[in-house]
């Protein structure tokens, strides 16, 4: 089997859960980005 077919088999099943995965991906750079930046603010 191989990697392509691998990825596309993993895409596939796990297809549910990529836009959550997506969004708490983002919501995770947020936090970044603001956290590092508050110290700015005081």
């Amino acid at each position: 089997m191989s990697a392509l077919s691998q990825m596309k088999l993993v895409a596939t099943r796990a297809r549910g859960t990529l836009v959550q995965d997506a969004l708490g991906a983002s919501a995770l750079m947020v936090m970044l980005l603001v956290g590092l930046h508050l110290p700015n603010f005081f």
